[in-house]
């Protein structure tokens, strides 16, 4: 699979643009500030329908503007597919499929199989567990339909929860029956997204491991360890010793929503123990671990978004980035990068076609 043709109308600051892309690797080289992340993020757009950099939806428009509207040619298994994506002021965000609008975002996940390194990624280790859940959801919801559809039940379920605890407090009361019928709910799908996220850790950390090991030529020892407290009680007996607490705070303070991946270097946090290099390399394997994992499940290659993923290291470990590219016929790759010769060195050794957009 790959993008042919993208069209860019009023997205962000990019008035109207059209690029016509090599199936292999297409490289934007500017300076900071001139749009190349823009168009890489447009790309992400049509891929699962909301920005990566933005999710705020009308903050997409270009300033002064009332639109816009994301439209790319892909070819997947033979066939051509036109995703179309707009988005009006005042109006709800339409996603189309060869000229057929989508009913509920969630069928169109999955349809472009997409990775993205960027410097954003660094959430994945500055901030809570939230951002590290995301990850690991959106890998497998990419290919497990099941999955995504547990997930979303169980965090409308957990909001639906919280407003009962909420309502408890400010009206002095209690009604343990209605809250056993939410924790019902949640137990159902929590024990199938639990069980999906252990599978996935427990195929993937082998294949971080090993990303890893080849971007760095293995002079650290890493590791990530996925942490839930399903892992010592069951989520029922956890919803009933917390309710104490939740009842207290208002909020359901137990559960799957909790999980999280362990960040580690030399068995310490990489955040307090990692310099800037290492923490770039670990999200590097990270993603490049994750496309691996994605391309095994669909068999072929996702697209591969590198939005200045060169920065913060040095040209020789720029250069095993674009070999270990190589060797794993990773498919169609859009990169951006401020540095037009570290690219160009590195793109120079390797044996694949590309194109090159200054913009």
């Amino acid at each position: 699979m790959y993008l042919k043709q993208l069209t860019l109308t009023q997205y962000k600051n990019v008035s109207f643009k059209t690029f016509d892309f090599s199936p292999k690797i297409n490289c934007f080289i500017g300076d900071n500030g001139i749009g190349k992340s823009n168009i890489i993020d447009s790309i992400y757009h049509l891929a699962f329908g909301k920005s990566y950099f933005n999710p705020i939806a009308i903050q997409n428009i270009q300033v002064d503007k009332d639109f816009f509207v994301l439209d790319g040619r892909f070819e997947k298994d033979g066939r051509d597919e036109k995703i179309i994506c707009s988005l009006k002021r005042g109006q709800k965000k339409i996603i189309k499929r060869n000229g057929k609008k989508y009913e509920r975002l969630s069928e169109h996940i999955g349809l472009i199989p997409t990775v993205i390194i960027s410097p954003a990624d660094r959430d994945l280790i500055s901030d809570g567990s939230s951002a590290r859940r995301k990850f690991m959801d959106g890998v497998i919801g990419q290919t497990d339909v099941l999955f995504l559809q547990n997930l979303i039940e169980y965090n409308k379920i957990i909001s639906q929860r919280n407003a009962l605890l909420k309502f408890f407090a400010l009206n002095n009361t209690f009604d343990k029956d209605s809250l056993v019928i939410y924790n019902e709910q949640l137990v159902k799908r929590s024990a199938i997204i639990y069980e999906k996220r252990l599978a996935f850790m427990e195929d993937f950390i082998p294949v971080f491991n090993a990303r890893y090991k080849n971007i760095s030529e293995g002079k650290e020892i890493i590791s990530l360890e996925y942490e839930s407290q399903l892992q010592k009680k069951t989520h029922k007996e956890l919803l009933e010793t917390s309710l104490p607490k939740d009842k207290v705070l208002q909020y359901t303070t137990q559960g799957i929503h909790k999980d999280d991946i362990s960040f580690l270097l030399e068995g310490q946090p990489i955040k307090k123990f990692g310099s800037q290099g290492q923490q770039k390399t670990f999200l590097v394997a990270l993603k490049f671990a994750q496309f691996e994992f994605l391309k095994t499940q669909i068999g072929g290659a996702p697209i591969l978004l590198l939005d200045d993923a060169f920065d913060k290291l040095d040209q020789k470990r720029v250069t095993q980035i674009i070999s270990l590219v190589e060797k794993n016929d990773f498919g169609q790759i859009f990169i951006t990068d401020t540095h037009e010769e570290r690219t160009l060195e590195a793109l120079e050794k390797s044996q694949s076609n590309y194109q090159i957009f200054k913009l």
